[in-house]
């Protein structure tokens, strides 16, 4: 049976209601640590974390929530001193939407709660100086805070940016209630900055010190206070926080800026690719030549084969080459046997608003541009064969980020700067350990690709290397861990999967 929550679940603005001992702001704040980022209020005397990448500058009312990597690029690029941002959402229709339920709690209706929306609660500033961020914490208030940084910052050193995104008023109990549920919906690592929080069933999360009392069927994201007994025949359905029994409430912990969980949404800050010497590059270098001879002897009987397939279906030519970035930025011609159709391009067209990566590149399920022999090239990365070729002449390494075109490598700064500090690899950590989880997956790519700029070693090579050829054969895995540490990654390996063909199939 399905129940909904009852009158001491429901969401308050109240900071005495808390989950694993963290009232809504907390939360609210330890949402933005998990992505680098202190939140600074006016008057507020937190002093400022050393290890925070940037500072959210806030009204002393507001809640915010949007996607930081939405301004990253932006932060980048211009490198201002101050970026003002202007959040643009559902605030501004000035009401929200609340359940009405009769006293048996069965449901009445929805009823459309109207208040006056203060636009000025719709805009924070995002900046990486401390003394900006402690200039805007000794003000008296946000009205002086935003005067004062207006006149000290040069307006050559200022931008301001419009972004979609929410902005809630702590002093409204419905618009915390709104907050929470939205919170609890996108915040899919609370344990990121909050140590007592666990994963327990789906998307739902507990308290890890806490005995569990009870069990219930957790439908879509729930968290569940310390203290609360969940019963067998009752079902909670998310988005829901059931609070803290107030008699079980612990003291929250310090946050660990240093140690937190890493963010699919984090903040890319400085990155400090390995250096290796000149005999570890020179090793690596015999490595991939020795590997590269190695797989054409072994693959060069199937090429006849695959060749004849392709043309069979479409015609030739049987090579795809698209221009990719190596070290330092030079383009090469990435070499693949062809799996598209030759009128790619215009189906391509068509479907643009069906993209389902979200950030550049282009994907979707069943892509009907691939050949029905280019979808058996792809499942068993053979269409990648060509590519020990751009090995050979010293383009790529077997092991390293994904070669992407120039285009692509814009989105992200420091992401690009690490990639093209080493040579692309025909397979790599990304393809090893990545989760297709929707809206992750590019923030995957540029975490798990600076991951190994900074972090690579033989055994992690390896260890890519042995998940690659299992995935030729349909092995598949799902435990998340360190490739270092040799734990199974996430997702099964796709090193061909999902590069976006951009340019035509060569006449």
């Amino acid at each position: 049976m399905i129940t909904p929550i009852d009158e001491h679940d429901a969401l308050d603005s109240s900071q005495a209601h808390t989950v694993w001992g963290l009232g809504p702001v907390q939360l609210h704040d330890r949402f933005w640590a998990s992505r680098g980022v202190q939140v600074v209020r006016p008057g507020d005397a937190a002093p400022l974390e050393e290890d925070a990448d940037l500072f959210l500058l806030s009204d002393a009312r507001s809640m915010s929530i949007f996607r930081i990597i939405q301004v990253i690029d932006t932060l980048q690029w211009l490198k201002p001193q101050m970026l003002f941002v202007r959040l643009h959402g559902a605030f501004e229709q000035g009401y929200s939407e609340r359940v009405i339920a009769d006293d048996d709690d069965r449901f009445v209706r929805f009823e459309r709660v109207y208040s006056a929306a203060d636009w000025r609660l719709g805009r924070v500033a995002l900046t990486a100086s401390r003394d900006l961020a402690q200039t805007w914490q000794a003000s008296t208030d946000a009205k002086e805070g935003w005067r004062t940084l207006r006149r000290e910052v040069d307006p050559n050193l200022r931008t301001t940016l419009s972004v979609p995104g929410s902005v809630y008023d702590r002093a409204v109990p419905d618009q915390v209630s709104e907050f929470i549920r939205e919170l609890v919906s996108v915040w899919k690592r609370p344990d990121a900055t909050i140590r007592r929080a666990r994963r327990m069933e789906g998307e739902s999360w507990g308290d890890r010190f806490a005995q569990p009392t009870g069990a219930a069927r957790l439908i879509g994201p729930v968290w569940v206070g310390t203290g609360r007994t969940l019963t067998t025949d009752r079902a909670v359905v998310g988005p829901a926080v059931l609070w803290d029994l107030p008699e079980k409430r612990p003291q929250p912990d310090a946050i660990q800026w240093r140690n937190r969980v890493e963010s699919h949404d984090a903040v890319v800050g400085q990155v400090r690719p390995q250096k290796l010497s000149r005999v570890q590059r020179g090793l690596r270098r015999g490595f991939d030549i020795v590997f590269s001879l190695l797989a054409l002897a072994v693959a060069l009987p199937l090429a006849p084969f695959i060749m004849l397939g392709i043309w069979l279906e479409d015609g030739a030519p049987f090579f795809f080459a698209h221009d990719r970035e190596t070290t330092n930025g030079r383009t090469f011609p990435c070499l693949k046997f062809r799996t598209m159709r030759k009128d790619a391009e215009e189906i391509k067209a068509r479907l643009v608003e069906e993209n389902q990566a979200d950030g550049p590149q282009f994907f979707i399920e069943n892509d009907p541009r691939i050949s029905k022999v280019g979808r058996v090239l792809r499942k068993t990365n053979l269409d990648e064969l060509p590519q020990f070729l751009n090995v050979l002449a010293g383009h790529m390494a077997i092991v390293g980020p994904r070669p992407s075109p120039y285009k692509e490598n814009q989105f992200c700064p420091p992401w690009r700067e690490a990639r093209l500090s080493v040579r692309p690899g025909v397979t790599g950590l990304w393809q090893v350990k990545r989760s297709r989880n929707a809206g992750e997956d590019f923030q995957e790519w540029i975490r798990y690709d600076i991951e190994y700029v900074e972090n690579r070693t033989w055994r992690m090579d390896f260890y890519i290397i042995v998940w690659t050829m299992l995935a030729c054969f349909g092995v598949k895995h799902s435990t998340p861990g360190s490739a270092d540490a040799g734990v199974e990654p996430q997702a099964e390996p796709e090193a061909a999967a999902a590069d976006a063909e951009a340019a035509k199939s060569q006449a």
